[in-house]
């Protein structure tokens, strides 16, 4: 059984609603999911008590942030070949000045990679990446909470010695198993994210059995694997990785039901900003042209959840997000 809340932001919020993961959203139904038969929704007060558990807990801070209202993580990539702003802050000035442009703009935390994870990227030798981040990091600490976007625990080890708060590893500890250790050690919060394959690999032909199910039950592993090694889940976040071994199609299944992975009891992570099937829906062929329909994916994210929203456009996603929550909401 899989048990998906129905997320509403409706002021009119009946006496017996619960909240989703303490934040903004409420539900009194849920969808629940089985791999043998139909889905059938029922009250929320018929789910069992452990799943009702995960599904109402408020989740801890991250990085010394709460996640009671949603938060924008902005994207540096210092790197020549990342898909959308390679080689755009390559050089460590321009890096730290686009940085600070972020935070002022709204972003809640930052998140430098020095290696480029788009389908077909090789790899960067650990030194290299080093080299690109650990500076940056150092430069930037003391201000808004950097996360190292890393699939290695070296680079990990030298960006949180740097400064950085958050590890984010798109492997979710499977491309380097010391990473659990290094996250462990270090004590700080950590996003694991699903992807099939590797980033040479993972675009030649996707398949799943069920993607919802599939990437939940993977999420799943990697957390329980996370806890074995001495990280507790109030320091873990989820990712579906979108874009990473899925179709526009997986995709487009993932986000439909996106709340499904509140059930981990892990705050969700959503990184959509630029990908190809946004400019494929939207008819933006350069990923630069694709900010609208960025923000428009985010904010249905954040209407089923999503505490943490991974952009590139910070400012547009700040205003958006603004505008959302007066409408939906009433909050301004």
């Amino acid at each position: 059984m899989y048990y998906r809340p129905l997320p509403q932001t409706d002021p009119a919020r009946p006496a017996d609603a619960l909240p989703l993961a303490g934040g903004w959203c409420w539900f009194d139904r849920i969808e629940v999911l089985r791999r043998d038969g139909p889905p059938r929704v029922i009250a929320a007060t018929e789910a069992p008590p452990e799943v009702l558990d995960r599904l109402t807990a408020p989740r801890a801070p991250v990085a010394g942030l709460t996640l009671d209202r949603p938060r924008i993580m902005g994207i540096l990539n210092v790197t020549p070949d990342s898909f959308s702003d390679g080689g755009d802050h390559l050089a460590p000035a321009t890096a730290q000045a686009h940085a600070r442009a972020m935070a002022d703009a709204g972003a809640a935390i930052l998140d430098i990679g020095g290696e480029s994870t788009r389908p077909g990227a090789a790899d960067v030798p650990v030194p290299e990446e080093i080299a690109r981040t650990a500076p940056v990091i150092a430069a930037l600490a003391g201000g808004a909470p950097i996360s190292i976007d890393t699939r290695k625990a070296a680079v990990a080890q030298a960006a949180l010695a740097a400064g950085a708060a958050l590890v984010n590893d798109v492997s979710a500890f499977l491309h380097d198993p010391a990473m659990a250790g290094v996250v462990a050690a270090a004590g700080v919060p950590v996003c694991l994210m699903h992807a099939q394959g590797t980033p040479q690999t993972m675009q030649a032909d996707p398949r799943y059995d069920d993607v919802l199910l599939d990437v939940y039950d993977h999420l799943a592993v990697r957390v329980a694997a996370a806890e074995a090694a001495g990280i507790a889940r109030a320091r873990i976040l989820v990712d579906p990785g979108i874009g990473f071994g899925k179709t526009q199609a997986h995709n487009l299944a993932l986000l439909a039901r996106l709340s499904l992975f509140h059930a981990l009891g892990c705050p969700i992570l959503l990184g959509v900003s630029r990908k190809r099937f946004i400019g494929t829906i939207g008819q933006a062929p350069e990923p630069r042209a694709r900010m609208p329909g960025s923000v428009a994916v985010a904010l249905a994210g954040v209407a089923q959840g999503a505490q943490v929203i991974r952009v590139h456009d910070v400012a547009e996603t700040r205003q958006a997000l603004a505008l959302w929550q007066a409408v939906t909401m009433g909050v301004a």
